[in-house]
C-alpha cells in the first residue's frame, strides 16, 4: 500500500499518478483476474505500451478513444493509456447494439475504437465501421476482417517508453461518460482528471485503507460507479482490484473468498439479491471489512451490516457530473436519521432550490444544487452540447436534476427525478415512493409511475401506473387500487392504471419514463373516476 500525497496539482493526472505508483511500488499487486495478477510497474509497462501503439495509430491531446468491451484489464490499459497521451476515454455500455450502438460511436466522434472479438459483428450490424479511423479487436482472424482493422496484441511488442506528460493539466478532459438516457438523448458528460481524484478522495476519508486491502470490483466499466469506487480509489492509495466480468449473485461469496476481498461496491438490486437468498450459519465468516451499498433501505442497514460481518457499509448519492455528492457512513456508531443522505463530499456545497433559482425553506421540496468550492470538482460540460451546459446552471449553481429537501437541522434527503416528481392536487408525490407501494403486491412484475396533465388544473397532473403483471395474473386494476389505499397515504392512488407487455428501457435497464409521459393515454387505461372506486382516506 502507498497512499499518495497529491497536494500539488501537477501530481492530479491519472496516466502521472499510476507512473508514481509504479515508481514507487513496481512488485505491489495492482489487477488480478482469476489467477492472473498484475503488479504495479507490470501495469505501467504495459499502458505504456499501449500508449504507443495508440499514437501510432493518430492518437494525440484532444483526440478520442472509443471502448466498447466488457469489463476487463484491457479496458483499463487503453483508458489509462489515452490519458498519458492528453486523449480521451469515452465506454459503450457492452450490451448495445443496432441504433444506439451506431449512435454511441457516432456521437463519441472516435479517431479509435477498442472491441472484443464476439461483439465485432454488432458493430458491423450497426453500419458502424467506418465511424472510427481504426478498430482494434482483442483477438481476430487478420484475413476476415477489413484493413482498419488491428489485433489488440500488437501493442504487446512495442517500446514502454513513458509519454511526455508534462503537458497534461488536472483540468483537462480526460474522459466522456454517457448518460443514461431516462430523460432523453444521452449527453456525454465531459470528465476530468480531477472529479474523479475528489471523488475517490472523499470516499477514501471515510473508508481509509489498510496493507492488503482488495477491492472487489463486478461492476461494468462503462459506468461511473467501477471507477470511482474500484480503479481510482485504488489507484491513489496502491491497492489491488481483483476484477471479474460480471456479478452473479449465486458465486459472489465464492469469488470474495478467492480473491480475499475486503471491499466492494454493490448497485441497484445487485445487494438485494444476496440479502435475499437463503441464510445460512456461515454468512458472517468471509474476508469483507466495508461495502459500498447503493441504494439500502435504512431498515435493512443494520441487518445487512450483522449477517455478512461488516465494519462498514457506505451509502450515498452522485450522479456522473459530479461522481460524489453525499455520502452517509454506517459504522454502528453513527445515528443517522431515516433516508438521510449523509454529509456533503468534499469541494462542494449543496443546496435546495426552487425553479428560479433561489434556495427554498427548510421542509421545502426543491431542486439538488451544487457550487464547486474548488477548481474541477464538477464536469466540464455536455460533449458538443453547449445548450445542455448553459441551461445545466443557475449562475455558480449546477442543477442536478434531481428533487430532494433539507430539514431543520440542515440534514438533506433525496425525492425524486425532477422530471418523474408528480403534484397533484397540490401535493407533491414522489413517484419513486408510489412505486415502491405498488411494487409490493405480489401479482406486480414491474411498474412506472408518472404523471398525466390534469385536464381540469393548469401544471397539475394525474397519477398514471403502467404495470406489467406476473404471468397468468388475472388481478384486476381496482384491485390494484385497493391495495395502494389499503396500505398507503390515500393520494398515492392513481386516477389511471394500464396493464402492459414491457416497458421502455435503456440499455441500463432505467425505465424511460418521458416516453410513457409522451404516450398518455390510451384505449385500455383504467380510469379511477370512471369506475365509482371508492376513495377512503
Amino acid at each position: 500500500m502507498n497512499i499518495l500525497n497529491l497536494d500539488n496539482t501537477c501530481d492530479r493526472t491519472l496516466g502521472r499518478i499510476l507512473y508514481l505508483q509504479s515508481q514507487a511500488i513496481p512488485n505491489k499487486a495492482c489487477y488480478q483476474v482469476d489467477d492472473k495478477v498484475y503488479n504495479y510497474g507490470e501495469v505501467n509497462s504495459l499502458v505504456n505500451r499501449y500508449a504507443a501503439g495508440l499514437k501510432d495509430l493518430g492518437l494525440g491531446s484532444g483526440d478520442r478513444v472509443a471502448i466498447y468491451m466488457r469489463s476487463c484489464v484491457e479496458f483499463i490499459f487503453t483508458a489509462f493509456a489515452a490519458n498519458k497521451l492528453g486523449a480521451i476515454w469515452v465506454p459503450i455500455n457492452a450490451d448495445y447494439k443496432g441504433t444506439w450502438l451506431k449512435e454511441a460511436i457516432s456521437d463519441s466522434k472516435a479517431k479509435i475504437l477498442l472491441t472484443d472479438t464476439d461483439k465485432f459483428s454488432r458493430i458491423e450490424d450497426a453500419k458502424a465501421l467506418d465511424d472510427c479511423n481504426h478498430i482494434i479487436i482483442k483477438q481476430y482472424n487478420a484475413s476476415a476482417l477489413p484493413s482498419n482493422c488491428i489485433a489488440l496484441s500488437d501493442f504487446d511488442k512495442l517500446a514502454d517508453n513513458e509519454p511526455d506528460m508534462s503537458g497534461i493539466h488536472y483540468g483537462d478532459t480526460c474522459s466522456i461518460l454517457w448518460t443514461s438516457g431516462t430523460t432523453g438523448k444521452p449527453k456525454g458528460v465531459l470528465q476530468s482528471h480531477n472529479v474523479w481524484l475528489n471523488a475517490v478522495e472523499s470516499i477514501q476519508s471515510y473508508f481509509g485503507a489498510k496493507e492488503g486491502d482488495v477491492i472487489y470490483n463486478c461492476l461494468p466499466l462503462y459506468n461511473t460507479g467501477a471507477w470511482v469506487t474500484s480503479v481510482y480509489r485504488a489507484l491513489i492509495v496502491g491497492v489491488c482490484v481483483a476484477l471479474d466480468e460480471t456479478f452473479s449473485a449465486s458465486q459472489f461469496w465464492q469469488r470474495i473468498a478467492f480473491y480475499k476481498a475486503t471491499e466492494t461496491t454493490t448497485l441497484g438490486a445487485m445487494h438485494m439479491f444476496l440479502f435475499n437468498a437463503p441464510e445460512t450459519t456461515n454468512d458472517a465468516n468471509n474476508t469483507l471489512r466495508n461495502a459500498n451499498v447503493i441504494p439500502l433501505p435504512p431498515q435493512l442497514t443494520k441487518p445487512f451490516m450483522q449477517r455478512f460481518g461488516l465494519e462498514k457499509i457506505q451509502k450515498g448519492y452522485g450522479q456522473s457530473e459530479a461522481c460524489n455528492i453525499m455520502n452517509c457512513l454506517e459504522d454502528g456508531i453513527t445515528q443517522w436519521k431515516p433516508n438521510c443522505l449523509g454529509t456533503v463530499a468534499k469541494g462542494i456545497e449543496l443546496s435546495i432550490r426552487d425553479d428560479e433559482g433561489q434556495e427554498v425553506s427548510a421542509g421545502t421540496a426543491g431542486e439538488f444544487c451544487i457550487k464547486p468550492l474548488m477548481p474541477y470538482v464538477l464536469f466540464n460540460g455536455y460533449f458538443e452540447n453547449d445548450e445542455a451546459t448553459q441551461s445545466a446552471y443557475y449562475g455558480p449553481w449546477y442543477r442536478t436534476g434531481d428533487l430532494g429537501m433539507k430539514d431543520k437541522d440542515g440534514d438533506f434527503y433525496f425525492l425524486d427525478r425532477k422530471s418523474d416528481y408528480i403534484r397533484d392536487k397540490g401535493r407533491n408525490i414522489s413517484s419513486l415512493q408510489v412505486e415502491a407501494a405498488v411494487i409490493q403486491h405480489p401479482a406486480v412484475q414491474a411498474v412506472a409511475c408518472f404523471g398525466i396533465p390534469s385536464e381540469h388544473i393548469a401544471f397539475e397532473t394525474e397519477i398514471k401506473l403502467d404495470i406489467i403483471l406476473q404471468d397468468k395474473s388475472t388481478t384486476t386494476a381496482a384491485e390494484i387500487a385497493r391495495y395502494i389505499n389499503d396500505n398507503a397515504p390515500y393520494f398515492f392512488v392513481p386516477r389511471y392504471i394500464e396493464f402492459v407487455q414491457s416497458l421502455p428501457y435503456t440499455p441500463t435497464n432505467k425505465v424511460q419514463k418521458y416516453k410513457l409521459r409522451e404516450k398518455g393515454l390510451t384505449g385500455q387505461v383504467w380510469d379511477r373516476t370512471k369506475h365509482n372506486f371508492n376513495l377512503e382516506k
